[in-house]
């Protein structure tokens, strides 16, 4: 694969959904994940998504699963939700080998772009685990502020992981667009 080449960005189908499954656990859990740096096995097991769940953003008509792709093989996604004066941003998986080259940062500048042009929203939203200093950083050296609003981590509810410690919590980072 080039992986000097642009990216392409199309909405996701439901043929997609088994790959989207895999990119998605391969950026964040297990010892794959340990390739890139997005990585969340030290505080999470099981599993990060399900089938289920990647088709209902799919099929959500206030959503749009955008799957990117580089040779014609998926690399990287994301998830963006129409919340009105807002867009939600999540399901952010990058291939963990190609993680740190700058198809991060081009994925979000495009969710970034669509939100802003087809939707017409101000500003975006996202939640990550607190925990994950390395993460907020990185976002926030693409324009995304820290909050200090939190929500609680979904424990016991096995479809989000399994928890390796009891200090989880999801923190609202927002930008405007």
């Amino acid at each position: 694969m080039d992986t000097t080449a642009s990216p392409r960005f199309r909405p996701a189908t439901a043929a997609d959904v088994p790959a989207l499954v895999a990119l998605i656990e391969s950026a964040y859990r297990g010892d794959a994940s340990r390739a890139g740096w997005t990585t969340e096995a030290d505080i999470l097991g099981g599993q990060r998504t399900d089938p289920e769940g990647v088709l209902a953003v799919i099929e959500s008509a206030s959503s749009r699963l955008v799957a990117v792709e580089r040779d014609g093989e998926l690399v990287a996604c994301c998830q963006l939700d129409h919340r009105g004066a807002h867009a939600y941003f999540g399901m952010f998986a990058v291939r963990p080998t190609l993680q740190g080259d700058g198809l991060g940062k081009a994925v979000i500048a495009e969710a970034e772009r669509f939100a802003r042009e087809e939707w017409g929203v101000a500003e975006m939203h996202m939640t990550v685990i607190s925990v994950r200093e390395d993460l907020i950083a990185w976002y926030e050296r693409r324009g995304y502020r820290r909050t200090g609003q939190t929500s609680p981590f979904p424990y016991g509810d096995e479809r989000f992981g399994l928890p390796t410690r009891d200090d989880l919590e999801f923190e609202l980072l927002t930008k405007k667009l």
